[in-house]
């Protein structure tokens, strides 16, 4: 059998088994549902509130926004689920196998989309119902399913990256302040126009942005076109953004983690095993 077929079959079969795991471990079933609750939480208690003088109501605008947030932060699960293997030797193991290593990235990239969709799924279908003015219909569906599968792409790749950089949980865990910080400049939950000129330039270099704006043109009417930068949906900019993020992990990712496989060792495993054991005592 084709080496590259081989290492995809076997990813799969253990992309699926971790992510059947997954909803039957208490711990991460918590995780499942906390979070997209949390923020259909925060969408519903802004959902009256008006931005300015437009008579478009914030939870409308949040809505389609946070979909493509959570898009987004699927870079951030990827990159703990690797920094935490690597340091347990998870990781060290899967090399030992043939095309384990490409095996291991597959199965990590079936684990994380699939509890990307069931988040996203808990969060807006009960979003669907609590909050009013969303637009649904054929090309509702067609541009979310585009964006969503654009965006993984864009973004899953990166967070294989990330997750290669790290060498610890505890370093891992510095990633979430740049997050933040663009998640916070990149109109997820108010307007991007609001903010200076130089801010919105920032912003656009993120995939966050750009993930906001695509769900934001599939679920909200065309008059709300008219808060967006230059009052357009952008779609081409769009995949041309999210596209280069994604060319851009696409040829990165499986360097950075193959030469970091590479370099992991039983007495490095051991060493940061040692160093956790110290930092807990």
């Amino acid at each position: 059998m084709n080496p590259t077929v081989m290492a995809i079959r076997t990813g799969w079969s253990r992309g699926l088994i971790e992510l059947r795991q997954s909803f039957t471990n208490p711990a991460e079933l918590w995780g499942h549902f906390f979070w997209p609750t949390l923020m259909l939480a925060v969408t519903y208690f802004i959902r009256d509130a008006s931005f300015q003088s437009s008579g478009l109501l914030l939870g409308t605008l949040a809505l389609p926004s946070v979909l493509g947030m959570n898009v987004a932060l699927g870079m951030v699960s990827m990159s703990q689920q690797l920094t935490a293997e690597r340091e347990d030797g998870t990781l060290l193991r899967a090399r030992a196998t043939p095309h384990g290593t490409q095996a291991y990235l597959v199965g990590k990239v079936v684990t994380a989309s699939g509890g990307l969709l069931a988040d996203l799924t808990i969060f807006l279908v009960p979003g669907l119902f609590l909050i009013d003015g969303l637009l649904l219909g054929p090309g509702t569906w067609m541009t979310l399913a585009w964006v969503l599968v654009l965006g993984m792409v864009a973004t899953l790749p990166i967070g294989a990256i990330l997750g290669s950089v790290f060498s610890s949980a505890r370093a891992q865990a510095l990633l979430q302040l740049p997050i933040m910080g663009m998640i916070a400049i990149s109109g997820i939950f108010y307007p991007i126009t609001v903010l200076p000129e130089w801010l919105q330039w920032i912003a656009q270099l993120s995939p966050i942005y750009w993930l906001g704006l695509g769900m934001r043109s599939a679920l909200l009417p065309d008059t709300a076109v008219s808060v967006e930068l230059g009052q357009s949906w952008r779609h081409l900019e769009t995949v041309g953004v999210l596209g280069a993020w994604a060319v851009l992990g696409l040829v990165v990712a499986p360097l950075v983690l193959g030469r970091m496989a590479r370099r992991e060792s039983g007495s490095r495993v051991a060493e940061r095993r040692e160093r956790a054991l110290q930092r807990v005592g």
